[in-house]
């Protein structure tokens, strides 16, 4: 009876393990945007291109947001409409522009049809988005992709 009573034990331990690997979830944390941000940054200065960029969490929330001196007012919200259509659907600014034309997907409300926002991935999983906005939309596209770049794998 013991034997049988500590192999049940075994086994809801052993269940209990397995299943909370396969619970776990990845979320953006401070840390990574802080890594995102400073190489979007790099790449926007490398370029001399003025931007807001925004780190967003898988909700669209923004854990940071950076206006660099010369980026307009108006890049602010840009760079937000951004962050809202990468979460809502999981694409890239531009990959939901292209779609949105076409037919293919609804419109998200608020949301903007042009590049500079990328979803960021860890190990499989969309944690978040990357955006940015004040040059055209390929050269805000290229920022977000350096700062995705430096927390994705």
């Amino acid at each position: 009876m013991f034997k049988k009573l500590l192999a049940s034990i075994a086994l809801v331990c052993g269940l209990g393990l397995s299943f909370s690997g396969f619970a776990q979830t990845s979320t953006l944390t401070y840390d990574m945007a802080e890594r995102a941000m400073a190489a979007a940054l790099a790449e926007a200065r490398a370029n001399s291109w003025n931007l807001t960029i925004v780190v967003a969490d898988a909700a669209g929330i923004p854990v940071m947001i950076h206006r660099m001196d010369g980026a307009s007012a108006r890049t602010y919200d840009i760079a937000l409409s951004k962050a809202r259509v990468v979460t809502a659907t999981g694409l890239s600014s531009g990959e939901y522009g292209r779609r949105l034309q076409a037919g293919e997907i609804a419109e998200v409300e608020n949301g903007v049809t042009f590049a500079g926002g990328v979803p960021v991935m860890v190990n499989g999983e969309r944690i978040g988005a990357i955006t940015s906005s004040g040059a055209r939309g390929v050269e805000d596209e290229q920022v977000s992709l350096a700062g995705a770049a430096a927390i994705s794998n």
